[in-house]
């Protein structure tokens, strides 16, 4: 029992430092997830001949090219976004004026204070806003966020020599830390292909309508289709919102069909078939580790929580100790590959 208190002390202290060193963890986990979705090109032009050095300065310059390109796009957009709030708050309050006497003649009384009260519209831009405000900010940290990038990609080239190194540790622990590894490294690869095949038909959708700030709604249609389950329902919500102010109720529920269409389409047709039908991880965990990564690290470790969690289910499964709870973790063993006691897998 005092062991049990102590480690949860510690555990509690650890997470607090998480907490207060958000600032800088944060960043540090970005690096770690970019590094992730890039180190299978880097080591395919190393095993194809191309030398380490040449390797490296391709990936660092296509990793800076593709930034900046990234921080322009998202900077202008997020500029224009902002400087037409006041533009949109108004809009938005006429929108709704319209639509109050078809919600009296349909019986619904006190319509404006009912609405008002239950969606607050004149947040509802506040809080967009603040989005922008906060994808912002990660901005400035782009240049530090690359540089790490770039050292991550040299330093995982010897990761696993170094892990044979190390003195003590099971070859079967190493071989399912590498696999659980490769498997997180799989899922963000692909997750970040379908992420981005979802912002760009976003982009096309609403600029087809002819809703504002298309490319905007786009990019977050990308960040939040990384956060399970209620990223895409996050990221509609601008769109559907922009359509509404801008040509009203009819436009705005065409828009939200099409977003409909797009998420599951992607999520239930494509992802299952490029992806596989499993994290290896409970859906349950992965709902409770978003609200626990994005309770710790704010709205980027929403982002994170997938991969953080498969990282954090790959080291306890390489430790007989904490083997357990990663099993505890991981989906249900199938009736035909559970292992009789004594007999080996």
């Amino acid at each position: 029992m005092t062991r049990m208190l102590i480690v949860l002390s510690c555990l509690v202290v650890v997470l607090a430092g998480l907490s207060f060193a958000a600032t800088i963890v944060v960043p540090f986990l970005l690096a770690v997830f970019l590094a992730v979705i890039l180190s299978p090109p880097y080591a395919y032009m190393k095993e194809n001949g191309v030398p380490g050095w040449i390797a490296l300065i391709v990936m660092v310059a296509g990793l800076f090219g593709l930034g900046f390109v990234a921080v322009t796009v998202l900077q202008v957009s997020l500029d224009e976004f902002v400087n037409k709030l006041p533009e949109y708050r108004t809009s938005l309050e006429m929108q709704f004026a319209a639509v109050w006497p078809w919600l009296e003649s349909m019986g619904i009384e006190e319509p404006e204070r009912l609405v008002t009260d239950a969606i607050k519209p004149q947040e509802a831009m506040g809080y967009i806003g603040a989005i922008a405000r906060a994808l912002s900010g990660i901005l400035g940290q782009t240049f530090i966020i690359l540089i790490v990038v770039a050292f991550m990609l040299v330093e995982g080239a010897g990761l696993q020599r170094k892990l044979q190194a190390i003195e003590g540790l099971p070859k079967d622990a190493l071989e399912s830390l590498e696999q659980n590894l490769k498997d997180m490294r799989r899922y963000v690869s692909m997750k970040a292909l379908m992420s981005l095949l979802t912002g760009v038909i976003v982009i096309l959708w609403l600029q087809f309508l002819g809703v504002d700030n298309a490319l905007f709604m786009g990019l977050l249609a990308f960040f939040l289709n990384f956060v399970p389950t209620l990223g895409s329902i996050i990221a509609s919500v601008p769109g559907i919102l922009l359509a509404f102010i801008t040509f009203g109720f009819p436009t705005a529920m065409v828009t939200a069909v099409g977003y409909v269409v797009i998420n599951v389409g992607i999520s239930n047709v494509l992802e299952p078939r490029f992806m596989g039908y499993g994290l290896g991880i409970s859906p349950l965990v992965v709902i409770l580790s978003m609200i626990f990564w994005g309770w710790l690290l704010g709205p980027i470790g929403m982002l994170l929580s997938v991969p953080l969690t498969m990282g954090l289910k790959a080291i306890l499964q390489s430790s007989d100790t904490t083997r357990p709870i990663a099993i505890l973790m991981g989906l249900p063993p199938r009736a035909d590959k559970v292992e009789e006691p004594g007999k080996p897998g």
